[in-house]
């Protein structure tokens, strides 16, 4: 059909979140190799304004608030070049620990957040 599948939406924001965490804090690798933790989604959702086509370039941006225990990332996706969205969406997440059991954030990732 030659639009971009909705689904792929959120592989975008998957790439836009790790990317915002490596560079304002460690790789994703890092934290579960390092401190021992996994940041799954417990909750998210799309909305979509207008489709991306084949081939074009997106901007994909997102940001970070922390609340409590919960992360919360939101996105949104535009044609480059362009100021309207073609979807804006989010995601939750928390950290759990090896085991799967929800965990406080690491002293590290609360430092950071401070600053």
């Amino acid at each position: 059909m030659g639009w971009v599948y909705y689904g792929r939406y959120y592989d975008y924001f998957e790439v836009a979140r790790s990317e915002l965490i490596r560079n304002l804090w460690k790789s994703y690798r890092r934290i579960e190799d390092e401190d021992g933790l996994k940041l799954p989604v417990v909750e998210s959702g799309c909305k979509y304004f207008s489709g991306a086509r084949y081939e074009d370039e997106l901007d994909i941006h997102a940001s970070l608030t922390l609340n409590g225990v919960r992360l919360y990332f939101d996105y949104t996706v535009a044609r480059s070049g362009e100021s309207d969205f073609l979807a804006t969406g989010f995601t939750v997440h928390c950290f759990v620990d090896a085991k799967g059991k929800p965990t406080r954030p690491p002293q590290s990732f609360l430092e950071f957040m401070r600053s």
